[in-house]
């Protein structure tokens, strides 16, 4: 039963505060704990494959949290999800599900070509459903995404996007310790991924894909960390041998900033004898670098962190987690939905901050279709036009 979940099933975890300096955790990273006692709200979920299978359920009965029913594109598997995992009714039709007046939030595990019809048919229901978390991205273009956050707003309905790196326990931690200054001035930011996009068949006819669906995670976190940038300077490539649309099956990009900060990034989509994620920050008071922890079907890896201070260079910071990016992020990523829908306030995942995400993925197109720097402003710009 997903009851039984247990972070001890991935194996003894190193012995948190091993060879660190003496400094308290900068962030609180229990999202468990952070987000209890939300378990009265009613949760129906559409989809039903492998990111709710596999790690949204899972996560949510980690939290406590309540899903009430799951609908499904296949009955069948929706079906077979819920006898999983408890869940009380099931959809043949998630239009059905969004009408029964008992849900109150939505979660969409949707492909991101088709998650606005469902958003636009939920404002019908403002009724009762209060807040709407939707996979990232929010929408294939800027365009799409403003009126999906506009029809959200228009209907009181919170929207809030799953950026679920954000909530990751590295991220989470270099986050609050670039607040709060211990590398000083940030220099340089780097992420390096190797990945092969096999497991989203979805996308096979999509004119976009390694920056749509992976480099959105690392664009969305230079924002959360380094605020917005100026512009950006993208490059990409098609897959060997490549297909017909010859889409991007690998990413290169650099975020210029005003303070003359740099973040730069490589997304391979390419391999196909590893996968992961490196992330290193520079900063002239310290270094931080680690690796974001990469899913290893079943029961994944944790993410790592270490930093080292420019005074104190023979000590580092190591903090060592249980809890893994999947499927643990995944509470904070529902949770502050939650959260926000009981103070009546926006979330931190809100769908309007994340127009910002969507409009610097869609400057990294334009700026590898017609080889130039672009800032995000001018698609802001085009749209309203």
């Amino acid at each position: 039963m997903c009851s039984e979940y247990r972070t001890e099933d991935n194996g003894p975890p190193s012995k948190r505060g091993e060879n660190r300096v003496s400094r308290p955790d900068p962030v609180d990273i229990d999202y468990r704990e952070k987000y209890a006692s939300l378990e009265r709200f009613a949760i129906g979920v559409i989809g039903a494959g492998y990111i709710v299978r596999d790690v949204q359920l899972p996560a949510y009965a980690y939290a406590g949290f309540r899903v009430a029913a799951i609908a499904s594109r296949t009955p069948a598997r929706a079906k077979a999800v819920a006898e999983e995992f408890g869940i009380e009714r099931c959809y043949d039709d998630w239009r059905d599900m969004i009408a029964d007046p008992s849900i109150e939030i939505l979660d969409l595990a949707y492909p991101p070509d088709e998650q606005f019809e469902i958003i636009k048919a939920a404002a019908g229901h403002s009724d009762h459903i209060r807040g709407i978390l939707a996979q990232k991205p929010l929408a294939m273009d800027f365009e799409t995404a403003t009126e999906a956050v506009n029809i959200c707003k228009d209907a009181g309905i919170l929207l809030a996007v799953n950026q679920n790196m954000r909530f990751d326990q590295s991220i989470r931690t270099l986050k609050g310790m670039l607040d709060r200054g211990d590398l000083g001035e940030p220099v340089i930011a780097e992420i390096l991924m190797h990945v092969r996009l096999d497991w989203q068949p979805y996308s096979a006819d999509y004119h976009r894909k390694a920056m749509l669906i992976m480099s959105i995670h690392h664009l969305d976190v230079f924002r959360f960390l380094f605020g917005e940038p100026e512009r950006i300077i993208a490059s990409v490539r098609p897959d060997v041998p490549p297909d017909e649309r010859r889409t991007d099956q690998l990413a290169m990009y650099i975020l210029e900033y005003q303070s003359d900060f740099r973040a730069v990034a490589i997304d391979n989509c390419y391999s196909w004898a590893d996968k992961g994620i490196r992330w290193r920050v520079d900063g002239s008071h310290g270094i931080a670098e680690g690796t974001v922890g990469w899913p290893d079907h079943p029961w994944g890896s944790p993410s790592t962190f270490d930093f080292i201070s420019r005074d104190e260079p023979d000590s580092r910071y190591s903090p060592r987690w249980g809890e893994r990016w999947f499927p643990h992020a995944f509470v904070g990523t529902m949770g502050q939905l939650l959260q926000a829908v009981v103070e009546d306030k926006e979330p931190e995942l809100s769908g309007r901050d994340n127009l910002r995400t969507v409009a610097l993925l869609d400057a990294a197109y334009l700026s590898a279709r017609e080889h130039r720097a672009v800032s995000p402003d001018e698609i802001t710009r085009r749209s309203q036009a």
